[in-house]
């Protein structure tokens, strides 16, 4: 576990699990042979001798005025996916987290950035044959566009995590349907950054003079600082995406502004920096 602190606010990252993925089956352009020769630069913290890119699956929790604020949920245990990799898990991510001092009792808000299969899974927990929230206290915040749109989905695997790791907790009542500018602390909110879906939002940090944001899957990789306009095979409007991630580099480049990449291998955390006419991420070893 690695912890950072935004000003008053406390940032903890649980690592679900960190490991190398071939790059092309997220990014298509990310070959061995482009991430060796052209973006040199990310190994040995982002990619391995191989040229394949480290990723991870984390939560963060954030503890702000007194709320305990659990960001994306990871993939959790006991669902059935199609990615083998994925699937009926056994992983002790609630162990780690109540090793880091958060028990599922504790915590006040689940943050869901998007609904995608690997940020909801541990919204839900199996017991007794049935998906109940795993944090019984927490209000589970979802963005209304993204329910709007992944709760309609006939696709089975866009529909499979909706209907046991998100539609459980709002039948339940757990759930608030939220806007992507929604704020959940004076020093905690959402910001929106649209394209990898419909309604994906970041989370924003700002405390004390300090600032930092949480990405979500604005971006996978900091490759993609180097490369926004590469495609990412699991954006929903590629176009827009791409704008997205352009924005926010130039938005948040040369800035004291701590990013949190959702799926950043570690150490996670960096500051975006302009190089020429795109960007490279500095992480904060």
């Amino acid at each position: 576990m690695s912890t950072w602190n935004i000003g008053e606010v406390k940032v903890s990252r649980i690592i679900e699990s960190e490991a190398p993925w071939p790059g092309t089956w997220l990014l298509p352009d990310a070959t061995p042979e482009n991430i060796k020769k052209e973006a040199s630069w990310l190994f040995p913290t982002f990619s391995d001798e191989k040229g394949k890119l480290r990723m991870a699956i984390h939560a963060l929790v954030l503890e702000s005025q007194g709320k305990r604020i659990v960001v994306d949920t990871c993939i959790g245990n006991d669902k059935v996916r199609s990615n083998p990799a994925w699937s009926n898990l056994k992983l002790p991510f609630l162990d780690d987290l109540k090793k880091a001092g958060y028990t599922r009792d504790n915590i006040d808000i689940v943050v869901c950035t998007h609904l995608h299969v690997d940020h909801v899974g541990w919204n839900t927990t199996l017991e007794n044959g049935k998906w109940v929230p795993t944090f019984p206290n927490a209000r589970y915040l979802v963005g209304g566009t993204e329910w709007d749109y992944w709760s309609k989905s006939d696709n089975k695997d866009s529909r499979d995590p909706v209907e046991d790791s998100v539609r459980p907790v709002v039948d339940s009542g757990h759930a608030k349907l939220v806007d992507s500018d929604y704020r959940i602390t004076d020093e905690v909110w959402l910001e929106p950054t649209p394209g990898h879906t419909p309604g994906h939002h970041s989370v924003r940090i700002s405390s004390k003079g300090h600032d930092a944001v949480i990405t979500g899957d604005l971006i996978h990789h900091p490759v993609q600082f180097q490369y926004p306009e590469w495609d990412d095979a699991f954006d929903s409007d590629l176009a827009m995406a791409k704008s997205t991630r352009r924005a926010f580099a130039e938005k948040y480049a040369d800035r004291d502004v701590l990013v949190f990449g959702t799926h950043f291998a570690t150490p996670s955390a960096g500051k975006i920096t302009r190089s020429g006419s795109a960007f490279r991420f500095k992480a904060a070893l």
